[in-house]
C-alpha cells in the first residue's frame, strides 16, 4: 500500500495528514482557510489520491504558517509514501537541454496559450511558426485547454523536441482511463 501518515506539531500548528497515492480522489480537508482546502481537494481529485488534512493554526496572525506547514506535511506524506519509488512513470515534463512544459484539459473548451521562440526561421522542411499554429489548430479542433511553454533552451531542434515530447506525456496522462474513477472528471458532475 502506497499510503501514510504525518504528523507535524510546530509553536505555531497542528497538522494531520494522511494520503493514499491509491485512492479515488476522495478530499476530507479542513485547514481553516477556505481557499487552501479548496485548492488541496482538487490537488486529491485531480491525482486521484485519497487526502485528509487537518490542520490548526495560529491564524490570528495569518495563514502563513498553516499554509506552510501543511505544504511540509502533504510533501513528508507524498515522500513516505512513494518508498523507495519503484515502478512509477517518475516524469511528468521530459527535457533535453531545453525544457517544455505542456498543461491540458480536455474539458471540452477549446482554448491556446504558446509561449515558445525559435532563432531558426525553419527546422529541416518545417517552418518554426507553424508549431504554434500546429498546437493551437489542435486545441481547438481537439476541444481541449492547452497551454505549451518552451521554458528554456539552446538548440531548436530540442526545443521542439521537448515540447511534443511534453504535448505527448500530457495527453497520454489526460486520455487514460482510470479504474478509479467513475463518470467524469470534474467536481461538477459534468464536463
Amino acid at each position: 500500500m502506497r499510503t501514510a501518515s504525518i504528523k507535524r506539531q510546530t509553536n505555531e500548528t497542528t497538522v494531520d495528514v494522511a494520503l493514499n497515492l491509491d485512492g479515488q480522489g476522495q478530499a476530507d480537508i479542513s485547514t481553516g482557510v477556505g481557499f487552501l482546502d479548496h485548492m488541496l481537494t482538487h490537488l486529491a481529485f485531480q491525482a486521484c489520491f485519497d487526502l485528509t488534512v487537518r490542520a490548526a493554526g495560529d491564524l490570528v496572525v495569518d495563514e502563513h504558517h498553516t499554509a506552510e506547514d501543511v505544504a511540509v506535511a502533504v510533501g513528508q506524506a507524498l515522500n513516505q509514501a512513494l518508498g523507495q519509488r519503484q515502478g512509477i512513470a517518475r516524469m511528468a515534463h521530459p527535457m533535453d537541454d531545453a525544457l517544455a512544459r505542456v498543461a491540458v484539459d480536455l474539458g471540452g473548451r477549446a482554448y491556446a496559450v504558446i509561449e515558445a521562440s525559435f532563432a531558426s526561421p525553419r527546422l529541416g522542411t518545417l517552418a518554426t511558426d507553424l508549431i504554434p499554429h500546429f498546437l493551437e489548430a489542435l486545441a481547438s479542433h481537439g476541444r481541449l485547454n492547452l497551454h505549451a511553454h518552451i521554458l528554456y533552451g539552446q538548440n531548436d531542434h530540442h526545443k521542439a523536441e521537448a515540447l511534443f515530447k511534453a504535448l505527448g506525456r500530457a495527453l497520454g496522462q489526460a486520455t487514460a482511463a482510470d479504474p478509479r474513477r467513475a463518470g467524469v472528471a470534474s467536481t461538477k458532475g459534468i464536463i
